[in-house]
C-alpha cells in the first residue's frame, strides 16, 4: 500500500476517535506515519531513447519511433488498425484503452511516411 494512503488511513482514524469518538488513544500515534518511498522512475533520456531506436530495424524500429512519439502503450499500438490512423488531421485513435474508452493521440509528421510505406506490405501478407 502506498505512503500517502496509509497515512490517510490514520488520518481517518485519529480523526474518528478525537471528534467523533472524543477519545484520546493510549500511545502516542502521531508519531507512526509511513514513509514516501525514494526512489525514481527509470526514465531514459532522449538521446538514449534514439540510440535505443537506432539499434532496430524494420517493423521493430517502426514500431518502437510509434511508442516513443505518441505515447502508445505496447498494447495499443499493437492492436492498432488502419482505421485508426487519421494523417490528414495527424492523429491516432487509440481504442479500448486502459480504462476501457477512446482517446486521441497524436501522430508524428515523422512516421506518416513510413506508415504508408508499411501498410502495403502488411495488406499483402494477410491476403496471401
Amino acid at each position: 500500500m502506498a505512503a500517502s494512503t496509509q497515512n490517510q488511513a490514520l488520518a481517518a482514524l485519529l480523526f474518528l476517535y478525537r471528534d467523533v469518538l472524543h477519545q484520546e488513544l493510549a500511545y502516542p500515534i502521531e508519531t507512526v506515519r509511513a514513509c514516501e518511498s525514494q526512489h525514481l522512475p527509470a526514465v531514459l533520456t532522449r538521446d538514449e531513447a534514439r540510440r535505443v531506436i537506432a539499434q532496430l530495424s524494420g517493423v521493430y524500429q517502426l514500431l518502437a519511433k510509434l511508442l516513443y512519439g505518441s505515447g502508445l502503450r505496447l498494447l495499443e499500438a499493437l492492436r492498432l488498425r488502419v482505421k485508426d490512423l487519421d494523417c490528414e488531421r495527424r492523429a491516432i485513435i487509440v481504442r479500448d484503452t486502459k480504462g476501457n474508452e477512446d482517446r486521441v493521440t497524436m501522430l508524428p509528421d515523422s512516421l506518416i511516411e513510413p506508415l504508408k510505406e508499411h501498410l502495403p506490405h502488411v495488406y499483402c501478407s494477410e491476403i496471401k
